[in-house]
C-alpha cells in the first residue's frame, strides 16, 4: 500500500489541485519556440504599449507585481496559440510552455510551479497584473464582482462622459490602435501595401459580454456599466455588450484595370483601426479618430464607404472631417432620406448628388419613401429610372482641394454636355471653331458619335414664362449663371448637403462598383475575426469584465488577427513566412523609448536578432 502511494502528492495538494482554476492539462503542454515569442514581443514593444503602461504605473503604491509587458505578452501568446484572450491560457503558456530563453525575456521563473498552491499563486499574480493595468486606465473604477445599484452605477458611468473621462477613453483608444496598427506598419515597411489605393470601409460589429443587462426588478445595473444594446441592420433583436468599430483596407472595381477585366490589386486586407464603445454612441467620432490615427502612417487616401448608421451621424462628427482628411464618400440612405434631400446654389440634391434644378420630379423622387424590403426587391426595376437621371447631375470640374472643396458645373456646360439646355445656350452660346466643325452627318455605326449628338441628349424643359420674359443672369441661380460652383466640405453650414452629399451617383453602376466591394470587405473582416480559429464575438474567449479590459483584449485579438491575415497572404503568394528580418523592420512608435525594454539574458541560446 505504501508502495502504491509512493510519489503521491500530499492530501492537501491533491485537494487544491482538484479545485484549482485554471485547471492544468499536462497532455497539451507543448513547448513554444523562442522565435515566435520573440516576434510577438517585437510587435508588442514596437507598439509602445508596455512602455506607456510602465510609466503610468510607476510610483503607484503596492508591490510592482507582474510587469505589464509580461501580462500582455502572455495574452498575445494565448490568442495566437489558442484563439482565446483569457488569463488562464496566458498563465499556462507563460509558466509551462516557454523555453528557458523566453522565460528570461519575460521574467518568468526558470522552473514551473511544482505544487497546486504554487500554481494558484502564480495565476493570481497574473490576474493582479492585469487588474493593475485596467485600474490605471479606467476613468471610473468600480467593483465588478457584483451588480451595483442603478443609482450608484449611473454615477460611475457618467464619469465616462465628463471631460476627464473622455480624455481617459481617448487615451485607451489610442493605445489599442497603436497595437492594432503594428502589423499594418510592418506590411507598409516591407512594401506589401504598395498596391492598395487607399479605399477603406468602416463598420460596427457587436461584441457580446457575459454579464446580463440592467434589472428593472431588482433595480440593479449590469456589471458592464457602460455596455448597451447593439442592433444589427434590419434586426429588431438586440445584443447586450459593446460595439466595435473596425476599419478595413479595401478596394473598388473602378479604374482602367477593372474595365479591362484585370484581377483586383493584391495586398493584405488588414484591419486599419479599432474602437470599442457603447452601442450607438459616438459612432461617427470613433470612425474619424481611427482615420486620424491611420493618417499618421502617410498611407494613400481613397474612398470611405459606410452604411446607414454613419450616414445618420451629424455631419460635423463624420462626413465633414472625413472629407477634410482627403477621403471621398460612398454612402447608403434610409427610406425617408432618399429622393430630394436639399439644394445648393440652385442645384437640387438628389440621393447625394447635385442635379439641374429642372430635372423631372418623377426622376428626382424615384427612390423616395420606399421601405428597405420593397426597395431591395424593386432594385432591378429602379435601375432604368436611375440611369435616366444620370445626365441631369452636375459634372465634376475640379477635384477636392486640401480642405475638401470641390467645383461642379452645369450638365449642359463644357465640350461634352449631357443635356440640352435652352437657358445655357442663351446665356453662353456655343462658338463653333475650325477645330470643331458641325457634324451634319451622324455615323450610326459609331456608338460614341450617336451618343454625342444633341438629339441623343435629354432637353431641359424651362417654365413657360421664361420663354416670354427671359430673366437676366443675375436673377438666375448660381448653378445656371456661373461657369462653376464651389461646394465646401461643410457646405457652409448647410447640414443637409454636408450630411447626404457623396462623390458617386447613388445606385449607378459606378456607385455599385465602389460601394458593394468595399462593404463586402467589411463583412469579410468580420467573418475572419469571428471565425472558428478566433472569435472576438464569443464572450467566453475574453471573460474579464469592464470596457477597459474588453478594449485591451479585443485589441490583442485583432492584432493577432492582422498578423494571421498578413502571414496567410504572404504564404499564399510567395510560399514564404514572416521572418525575424520582417519584424525587425518595424519602426518604434513615435515617442517610444525601447531602452526601457529589458535586455535578454544569454541562456546558452541566442534570441532572435530583433531582440
Amino acid at each position: 500500500m505504501a508502495a502504491a502511494r509512493e510519489g503521491a502528492r500530499p492530501e492537501a495538494d491533491q485537494l487544491a489541485a482538484r479545485h484549482a482554476r485554471p485547471r492544468l492539462r499536462p497532455g497539451r503542454l507543448t513547448e513554444i519556440p523562442d522565435s515566435k515569442v520573440g516576434q510577438l514581443l517585437t510587435i508588442l514593444d514596437r507598439s509602445g504599449l508596455p512602455q506607456q503602461l510602465e510609466a503610468m504605473l510607476r510610483g503607484r503604491p503596492g508591490p510592482p507585481g507582474v510587469r505589464p509587458r509580461t501580462v500582455l505578452a502572455g495574452l498575445m501568446l494565448a490568442v495566437y496559440y489558442t484563439g482565446r484572450a483569457t488569463v488562464s491560457d496566458a498563465w499556462q503558456i507563460l509558466h509551462f510552455r516557454l523555453q528557458p530563453a523566453a522565460r528570461a525575456w519575460l521574467g518568468i521563473p526558470e522552473l514551473p510551479p511544482s505544487t497546486a498552491r504554487a500554481c494558484i499563486a502564480a495565476s493570481r499574480r497574473l490576474y493582479r497584473g492585469l487588474d493593475r493595468i485596467t485600474t490605471a486606465l479606467d476613468p471610473a473604477r468600480c467593483d465588478r464582482r457584483r451588480r451595483l445599484g442603478q443609482a450608484e452605477a449611473d454615477i460611475h458611468s457618467a464619469v465616462w462622459e465628463e471631460a476627464a473621462g473622455r480624455t481617459a477613453a481617448n487615451r485607451l483608444q489610442r493605445l489599442a490602435n497603436d497595437l492594432v496598427l503594428v502589423p499594418v506598419r510592418l506590411a507598409q515597411q516591407r512594401g506589401y501595401m504598395r498596391h492598395w489605393a487607399g479605399d477603406v470601409g468602416v463598420d460596427a460589429t457587436s461584441i457580446p459580454v457575459l454579464a446580463k443587462s440592467d434589472s428593472d426588478y431588482s433595480r440593479t445595473a449590469s456589471v458592464e456599466i457602460t455596455a448597451g444594446w447593439h442592433f444589427s441592420g434590419g434586426s429588431d433583436k438586440g445584443i447586450f455588450g459593446y460595439s466595435a468599430s473596425l476599419l478595413v483596407a479595401a478596394h473598388s472595381r473602378t479604374g482602367e484595370g477593372a474595365a479591362k477585366g484585370r484581377r483586383a490589386p493584391s495586398y493584405p486586407q488588414l484591419c486599419l483601426g479599432l474602437s470599442l464603445d457603447t452601442p450607438t454612441v459616438r459612432t461617427g467620432e470613433n470612425a474619424v479618430t481611427m482615420l486620424k490615427h491611420l493618417a499618421e502612417l502617410r498611407l494613400p487616401t481613397g474612398t470611405c464607404a459606410a452604411d446607414r448608421a454613419y450616414t445618420g451621424c451629424s455631419p460635423e462628427n463624420f462626413q465633414i472631417p472625413v472629407r477634410r482628411l482627403g477621403y471621398r464618400l460612398a454612402l447608403d440612405y434610409k427610406a425617408a432620406d432618399r429622393g430630394i434631400q436639399g439644394s445648393w446654389q440652385g442645384a437640387v440634391l438628389i440621393d447625394g448628388s447635385l442635379a439641374c434644378p429642372h430635372i423631372p420630379n418623377a426622376l428626382a423622387q424615384a427612390t423616395h419613401g420606399i421601405d428597405g424590403k420593397t426597395f431591395r426587391r424593386r432594385l432591378d426595376d429602379l435601375k432604368p429610372v436611375v440611369a435616366e437621371r444620370l445626365p441631369y447631375f452636375l459634372k465634376l470640374k475640379q477635384n477636392a482641394d486640401a480642405r475638401g472643396t470641390v467645383r461642379l458645373q452645369c450638365p449642359a456646360a463644357g465640350p461634352s454636355p449631357s443635356v440640352n439646355c435652352p437657358r445655357r445656350e442663351r446665356l453662353r452660346p456655343a462658338r463653333p471653331t475650325a477645330s470643331s466643325p458641325l457634324q451634319p452627318v451622324i455615323k450610326l455605326a459609331d456608338l460614341r458619335s450617336r451618343a454625342s449628338h444633341a438629339s441623343a441628349r435629354p432637353t431641359i424643359q424651362l417654365p413657360d414664362r421664361e420663354w416670354a420674359d427671359p430673366p437676366g443672369k443675375e436673377a438666375l441661380p448660381a448653378v445656371c449663371g456661373a461657369s462653376a460652383i464651389s461646394v465646401p466640405a461643410d457646405a457652409a453650414g448647410d447640414l443637409k448637403n454636408a450630411k447626404f452629399r457623396q462623390d458617386s451617383h447613388y445606385l449607378s453602376p459606378t456607385w455599385e462598383r465602389i460601394y458593394k466591394p468595399i462593404r463586402s470587405h467589411n463583412e469579410g473582416l468580420n467573418d475572419r475575426l469571428k471565425g472558428a480559429d478566433m472569435d472576438i464575438g464569443n464572450p467566453m474567449h475574453r471573460r474579464v469584465p469592464g470596457q477597459v479590459a474588453q478594449t485591451i483584449l479585443i485589441a490583442i485579438m485583432v492584432t493577432i488577427g492582422n498578423l494571421d491575415i498578413l502571414e496567410t497572404w504572404l504564404y499564399e503568394r510567395t510560399g514564404n513566412r514572416l521572418c525575424d528580418t520582417d519584424f525587425a523592420s518595424i519602426a518604434a512608435a513615435p515617442g517610444c523609448d525601447l531602452s526601457s525594454v529589458p535586455a535578454p539574458i544569454d541562456m546558452g541560446r541566442h534570441p532572435p536578432a530583433n531582440l
